[in-house]
């Protein structure tokens, strides 16, 4: 069994319909390389199905995010990208001033989940996000720049 039609039998378990479209836009996700905007996915889609509107996308990623098979988030470029859902959660720490991203294991953020439930009685979404400060090299920068003021 191929890849989509492991997602296409997931999808058609949780009541939705595999359509053409959805299969294309499935098909330029899961095989994208790392995070991509829903625009490079309608892009890629549109080469071969020209009348997909963005929308479509849209909604089929929403999906797809409900039922776990993939993840968005905001990495502060001014869009939400995606990407397919792995195996393990990771999560980014993004530099704020340089824009250098850097993945990180679950494993450091599976305390602060737990935290949340217990002192909130909230149950966050820890699958996939992205943390923002400054890199080693810019906290550098910054220190060296502020020495020689």
């Amino acid at each position: 069994m191929t890849c989509e039609d492991e997602t296409a039998e997931l999808l058609r378990r949780a009541g939705h319909k595999m359509t053409p479209q959805r299969l294309l836009i499935v098909r330029a996700l899961r095989h994208a390389e790392g995070h991509v905007s829903a625009a490079q996915i309608a892009e890629q889609v549109r080469a071969e199905f020209p009348f997909v509107d963005v929308s479509t996308v849209y909604r089929t990623l929403d999906v797809l995010k409900r039922l776990r098979l993939a993840t968005s988030t905001d990495m502060g470029a001014g869009d939400v990208v995606f990407e397919w859902a792995p195996e393990d959660p990771h999560h980014h720490l993004v530099c704020s001033n340089c824009g250098h991203v850097e993945a990180i294991g679950h494993a450091y953020l599976e305390g602060l989940e737990a935290k949340v439930r217990c002192d909130f009685g909230f149950a966050p979404d820890m699958h996939h996000f992205a943390i923002f400060g400054l890199c080693r090299e810019c906290q550098l920068a910054e220190s060296t720049d502020a020495d020689s003021a």
